[in-house]
């Protein structure tokens, strides 16, 4: 394949060539819904119809998103929110003609609800109309929580506030309170009007329904296009102080060890410096409560992204987002990198950090002392900061640093500047986004060609969605608290994606046409890779199942032998061939419901068959089994049968939801390479909206495949008890 030149340039005229230079605005009109006040006589048992609803303003209805743009929603939503100096609590009623066709299966806290019906809502208590706190609850009670990342395009679902839900079901339909301490939110001092947007979804009828920007082409968590509730309260915070102490005891033993006993208690204390800032200090901090992280395979030569889970690191965590287009690609601060090593938790001794926004201008600090792991390695210290200023409309522009390296390594240090401009009316109502960024990074055992930077368009929108970009990173650019996949490149990409909803065709809900172009060079602009992704066939029918038919061609350039599975290796060269995926996804508004990906076809000049295969079964609300299953089946790569493999990747889990605060979740892995089943036990209760119970098991075995057993390798109890003081 011959050398590609493109230059920064000429990207950027192909950018611009898709919309006209001017771009202008429109100013809208939001919606406005008057709070009451509360004080006091709730009886929080969802019914919504004690006398403090009384009297108070009402949203009553909502407009239809989908599947029908602007029409009247099928049933009736009343929402009212009242509120004192110390919550906000909001009521709704959901009307439904026949409430037996309700879909709900979900009862645990931070349910993947987008399959079910629901409430959700979002608060902009700076009225910045670029952050968002995003809450959800369905019939069963099942509550989702989260942030609005990426202003508003994405939802950062690991975070978790203090709050509680109540509903209730009758021949109306279902209902709903939801309490809210204003100390679970941070706001802007002074404010009696917040932005804020509701929408429900109807999940047998595929439709959604919402109060403001009831928009295709919008999303709930664009707080651009929300409306406003007025009248609200001066809220007391008290001292503004959280004090959250957790205790830890548990075991541990792996093969050929004796068992070792534990116990500790770790303590965080948080601070409302002033309602738009809080300060974090915690000490001895533990993540027992936190998920294991579901196995993947990986069929690249590059490593795999896992998402942060940890709630110390999550709180405020939308802060610190960087760079329209970075994503997977480069995140110059990724707060894995602290505390963990290879796999292996690394004592976090303390840690502080200031989040927070004055006037205009967002910020966020973070510092940790790390602790040693046995004589690999040696304690220290690691920082981040961040400053984002608002401007414009919905523009912002921001700096970036780091500090510190966690293996230890000295002189580390990194710094960048982004710019993203933003509007959700370009051309009236269309979102647009237009960003460059720049990164520079030290460290004594780093040299030359240090830097990273960036440019990227975005046209997010319902009918087509156009993103094009230009990422050059260079070949020492290796951030220690950032992630970077693949250094010494550049990157082109562009996508275009069509998704007409047919009239005519009364079967099908949505078509997308969907292709996608990236292509990576050296810094020589020798290729390395390139992928040209199409869709000619991929619909969502009424119903909610969906069919696609995909087609990618595909080559790498390998400049060094690459061992793709253990014992198979891909000698240096170039590479071409061409991949189909066939997909079929049933619609999550049934009981048993699921997706099977067949990938297949040339694969180094060989072949492979790629299977993916997902079943969820909810007979009841109390019981959920998933099980996921991956298959890999490589054959002749290189013109090699010795280069044959089969990869195998099994999951599994068990959850029985007691309530919607008490849960017992068992997740199963195993994969045939490293040859472990690994299972993770995980009981949660919730017994106030202050305080937690986790009793956690880990048990691992080795699959001795000669001997047709599977021997034990290590096992873990841990059992963690947490209340937070409000002051």
């Amino acid at each position: 394949m011959k050398k590609y030149i493109i230059s920064v340039p000429a990207l950027m005229i192909i950018i611009f060539s898709f919309f006209p230079v001017v771009i202008y605005g429109q100013q809208i009109n939001k919606p406005v819904l008057r709070t009451g006040t509360y004080t006091g006589g709730l009886i929080f048992d969802g019914k919504v119809d004690d006398p403090c609803w009384h009297g108070v303003d009402s949203i009553p209805t909502l407009t239809m998103v989908e599947p029908d743009e602007g029409a009247k929603a099928t049933f009736p939503t009343v929402v009212k929110i009242i509120a004192s100096e110390k919550e906000i609590i909001l009521g709704i009623v959901c009307y439904d003609s026949d409430p037996s066709k309700i879909v709900s299966f979900s009862k645990a806290r931070d349910s993947y609800l987008r399959g079910e019906d629901y409430i959700k809502f979002v608060f902009d208590p700076y009225q910045d109309e670029r952050t968002g706190y995003i809450f959800a609850v369905n019939p069963n009670g099942a509550r989702y929580d989260a942030l609005s990342e990426r202003h508003g395009e994405d939802e950062n679902e690991n975070w978790d506030g203090i709050w509680d839900a109540k509903t209730y079901r009758g021949k109306f339909g279902w209902s709903v309170e939801i309490r809210i301490p204003i100390k679970t939110l941070t706001f802007k001092k002074g404010l009696n009007a917040w932005g804020f947007n509701i929408e429900r979804r109807i999940q047998r009828l595929q439709e959604t329904d919402r109060w403001s920007g009831a928009r295709l082409d919008y999303r709930l968590g664009q707080t651009s296009v929300a409306g406003l509730i007025t009248n609200l309260p001066h809220f007391n915070l008290g001292l503004g102080l959280r004090i959250k102490p957790s205790l830890v005891g548990g075991m541990s033993r792996s093969a050929g060890t004796t068992t070792k006993y534990n116990g500790k208690p770790s303590l965080d204390v948080i601070q409302r410096i002033t309602p738009e800032v809080t300060g974090v200090l915690t000490l001895n901090t533990d993540f027992a409560e936190t998920e294991v992280d579901t196995r993947r395979t990986n069929l690249t030569r590059f490593p795999l992204l896992f998402p942060e889970k940890r709630q110390f690191f999550l709180e405020g965590s939308d802060i610190y987002s960087f760079g329209l287009g970075t994503s997977r690609y480069l995140i110059p601060f990724h707060s894995r990198r602290i505390g963990l090593y290879q796999g292996h938790e690394v004592p976090l001794v303390a840690g502080g950090k200031v989040n927070g926004k004055v006037k205009n201008t967002n910020f966020g600090a973070l510092v940790t002392h790390m602790g040693r792991l046995d004589t690999t390695l040696s304690p220290t210290n690691l920082g981040v900061i961040r400053v984002k200023q608002n401007i414009f409309k919905e523009s912002t522009i921001g700096v970036i640093s780091t500090m510190g390296d966690p293996e230890g390594r000295s002189g580390s240090a990194m710094a960048g500047i982004d710019f993203t401009y933003q509007t959700s009316h370009f051309k009236g109502d269309k979102n647009f986004k237009l960003g460059a960024w720049g990164l520079y990074n030290w460290r004594e055992d780093l040299t030359h060609d240090r830097a990273a930077f960036g440019i990227a368009m975005d046209y997010p929108n319902d009918l087509w969605d156009i993103f094009a970009s230009f990422r050059q990173i260079g070949s020492q650019f290796d951030p220690s608290l950032g992630f970077v996949p693949r250094k010494g490149v550049k990157m082109y990409s562009l996508s275009v994606d069509y998704m007409p909803r047919p009239e005519k065709i009364k079967f099908i809900r949505q078509f997308f046409f969907e292709s996608y172009y990236s292509l990576v060079t050296d810094l020589n602009n020798q290729w390395e890779s390139y992928t040209v992704f199409t869709a000619p066939f991929h619909f969502r029918m009424e119903s909610g199942d969906r069919f696609e038919f995909n087609l990618k061609p595909a080559g790498e350039f390998l400049k060094e032998p690459f061992e793709i599975s253990p014992g198979v290796i891909i000698p240096a060269g170039g590479y071409h061939w061409i991949r189909s995926r066939l997909e079929l996804e049933t619609a999550s508004k049934r009981a048993v419901n699921g997706q099977a990906t067949w990938w297949y076809g040339g694969f180094y000049e060989g072949w492979l068959d790629q299977i993916e295969l997902q079943l969820n079964l909810r007979p009841f609300s109390w019981l959920i089994v998933e099980l996921n299953y991956e298959r890999n089946i490589a054959r002749n790569l290189v013109n090699n049968p010795d280069n044959d493999f089969d990869q195998s990747l099994f999951g599994g889990r068990l959850q029985l939801n007691f309530t919607s605060d008490m849960q017992l979740s068992s997740y199963i892995q195993y994969d045939n390479m490293s040859k472990l089943l690994g299972t993770n036990n995980r009981f949660r209760w919730t017994f106030t909206p202050k305080g937690d119970l986790f009793i956690v098991y880990n048990h691992n075995l080795s699959h001795n495949i000669e001997d047709r057993v599977y021997d034990f390798q290590s096992n873990q109890l841990i059992v963690k008890l947490t209340y937070s003081f409000w002051m």
